[in-house]
């Protein structure tokens, strides 16, 4: 009897044992399956040119009607088509009128842009949004995309110098009322070079909108390699002096051409 009761006892403790490991192995198993699937729906999208990616971190070079600039952008996908970006750019505005002319007759002078009493550069620092317009198809197809957003930025004006010759000397000198004259209408050498005016520089924030249409033509969907063509608008403080006798603005409109690569993970 006793023997009979242990064996009862036994086999309901395996039994129950049982119906306890059997769920967990069952949920161990289910997760292994939905793993290999997401696995294989990947490699599908791949092979199909779908992009699909958790982020992607990109350079890009750009050049601007007013001038030249360079970018980091850091992106993190919320869904298969959209993704949150954020961006930082570097970049120098020139005056549409500016004019680089010869050195003063001297072979170790620079040359320079007569009128220029600013330097002007921009950081911009930018929040916005990716939408995948149509994804490319293949790995060899081209994914379109549009990026919209906009921030705040920090204006960087450094005088411009210039070397001239006064009473038979040569001394650098920068716009002022003292030496306007000298500036103007002086005998100028040429440019005082790029070590001058930097500990000089006066900020001037401002605002920026941007706007942007990207050709993604990466062989890859792992690596990136785009063109962008795009348009922004940038709002200062104050007007900005960078060219003597032109208007100085407040409001600048610029379009912008830009390589962009990259990689994705």
């Amino acid at each position: 009897m006793k023997k009979l009761i242990l064996f009862l006892a036994v086999v309901l403790f395996g039994n129950a044992i049982n119906s306890q490991v059997s769920p967990q192995k069952k949920q161990q198993e289910n997760r292994r399956e939905e793993k290999k699937k997401k696995i294989n729906d990947l490699i599908r999208q791949d092979e199909e040119g779908v992009l699909v990616y958790k982020k992607q971190s990109l350079l890009g070079l750009q050049l601007r009607n007013s001038g030249y600039g360079l970018f980091y952008e850091h992106g993190r996908m919320r869904s298969q088509r959209n993704t949150t970006i954020y961006r930082l750019d570097f970049t120098e505005t020139k005056h549409q009128k500016e004019q680089k002319l010869p050195e003063g007759g001297f072979s170790f002078s620079n040359p320079y842009i007569y009128g220029k009493i600013n330097n002007f550069y921009q950081f911009h620092l930018g929040f916005g949004k990716q939408r995948i317009l149509g994804q490319k198809g293949n790995k060899n197809g081209i994914a379109v995309s549009t990026q919209y957003g906009g921030g705040v930025l920090v204006g960087l004006l450094r005088p411009y110098y210039v070397n001239v010759l006064e009473n038979g000397e040569s001394k650098t000198i920068k716009y002022t009322s003292q030496d306007s004259s000298l500036f103007v209408g002086g005998y100028i050498l040429g440019g005082g070079g790029l070590s001058k005016g930097w500990n000089e520089m006066k900020i001037k924030p401002g605002a920026f909108l941007k706007t942007s249409l990207r050709f993604d033509f990466g062989r890859f969907n792992e690596v990136v390699s785009a063109i962008e063509f795009g348009v922004s608008g940038e709002f200062y403080s104050e007007k900005i002096p960078i060219l003597l006798f032109q208007q100085d603005k407040q409001f600048y409109l610029n379009g912008h051409i830009a390589l962009v690569f990259g990689h994705r993970k």
